[in-house]
């Protein structure tokens, strides 16, 4: 007798064949569903190869299926194959599989969710060319593991085409293979479209960036399609908000320590050119790429908090205005109306870019987070790519890609260290 679940394909299958009853494993690891016939095989239907399949590994009988076991579809006849297997949950996510080059048998190759309702659509082939159809829904388990969160950011809003994306994990990720599970799920979209790919700072954060700055009024929206899927025994995904921000002008300021001038980009146009005094020996000002990461009305500066002991020939304490911050370590662009006669001329910070009030509530009023910041030709270090600030435009792009969990070539940029982008000259 034909099972309640089967979906009879296209033609009657060979006319020759009979089958004394159908085979349809359901349940987990083994067993099979029992079969009838009233021993009389004229009664019987002609064959056809979608009766003479079965499911195995998640299904379940009667129960939630376990997640944690692949979804199996052999074909139990060798008159018979399988053409084509299609498996997705109710949110639509599809489960990737393999499919042996015989027909013989199909197998998911990518984590199934758990508390999860999935339909599988299998099209079979009988001997003679005749396809048939088989449909089966089931669903997972609730998950007895920990959830994984992710929190997305930077806030939304609009911000300046350097700004990067981040994912925050709120419990470690170490196994190269679970991160690439993770990272397979968080999904960044951009309008206009970019190439663009995830990069592992540590156990629990990723930063997002494309090969070249952001199109200016882009859309981009990340969000994460984790839920349910097993990362490894005691973890699984959990729910994340998604993030929309946008991007507006493109505006980049391109600091030349060696000329002590800030020249403003905006849409690829020079729109200013500033006099300014960067970081004097000893306190140069950090090469490289940076993004603005606030605005600050007002800022007290004071030495002590870099390390320059107070009431020393270098120590300082300042009320500074038009502040506008690169660096967590304290390095901004800002007014600094007692090197007035130094801008335009000579390096005489302890590491920060200087001009008059006018330029820097000027430069205050233009930029905003997200803009690009970047100093060429100082005597001062690169900009560390993490941990101060944003410094990710200051890999190259192919030791960028290297740290994606999906990377092709584990070897150069995972086994020696970060090799950083030239600057300009």
């Amino acid at each position: 007798m034909r099972h309640a679940q089967s979906l009879r394909g296209a033609g009657a299958g060979r006319r020759s064949r009979v089958v004394g009853c159908t085979l349809l494993v359901i349940a987990l690891g083994a067993g099979a569903s029992g079969c009838a016939s009233d021993g009389n095989p004229l009664s019987a239907e002609p064959y056809d190869a979608a009766d003479q399949i079965s499911f195995g590994g998640s299904v379940d009988a009667g129960k939630r299926a376990d997640p944690d076991k692949p979804l199996e579809v052999v074909a139990e006849n060798s008159d018979g194959r399988i053409t084509d297997v299609t498996a997705l949950d109710a949110s639509g996510r599809y489960v990737a599989g393999e499919l042996a080059a015989d027909g013989s048998r199909w197998h998911s190759t990518s984590p199934l969710a758990a508390n999860a309702r999935y339909t599988v659509r299998v099209s079979t082939e009988g001997e003679d060319g005749a396809p048939g159809r088989k449909v089966l829904t089931f669903t997972t388990g609730k998950p007895t593991t920990k959830r994984l969160g992710v929190t997305f950011g930077p806030k939304a809003g609009t911000y300046g085409v350097g700004q990067p994306l981040t994912a925050e994990l709120d419990a470690p990720v170490k196994d190269r293979a679970q991160r690439a599970t993770v990272e397979r799920a968080l999904k960044v979209e951009s309008k206009p479209a970019v190439t663009g790919t995830w990069h592992w700072v540590d156990d629990k954060k990723l930063h997002y960036r494309p090969q070249d700055y952001w199109p200016a009024h882009a859309g981009i929206t990340v969000r994460s399609t984790l839920e349910g899927i097993k990362i490894n025994d005691r973890l699984r995904g959990g729910t994340a908000k998604p993030l929309t921000i946008r991007t507006g002008d493109r505006v980049i300021a391109v600091t030349d320590a060696a000329t002590h001038q800030l020249t403003v980009y905006k849409n690829d146009e020079e729109i200013k050119r500033i006099p300014v005094t960067t970081g004097k020996p000893g306190f140069e000002t950090r090469n490289g790429v940076k993004v603005v990461l606030a605005k600050e009305r007002f800022v007290r500066m004071r030495s002590t908090t870099v390390g320059i002991a107070e009431g020393s020939a270098e120590s300082y304490d300042l009320d500074v205005s038009f502040a506008t911050r690169v660096t967590w370590s304290g390095e901004y662009v800002h007014a600094a109306p007692w090197s007035v006669g130094s801008q335009g001329y000579a390096n005489v910070s302890h590491g920060c870019v200087g001009m008059n009030t006018d330029n820097a509530q000027w430069f205050f009023d233009t930029v905003r987070e997200g803009d690009v910041v970047e100093v060429v030709n100082s005597a001062g270090r690169t900009m560390e790519p993490f941990g101060n600030g944003y410094g990710d435009w200051n890999l190259d792009w192919t030791h960028w890609q290297a740290g994606s969990a999906l990377a092709t070539d584990t070897a150069p940029g995972r086994q020696e260290a970060a090799r950083l982008r030239p600057t300009a000259v």
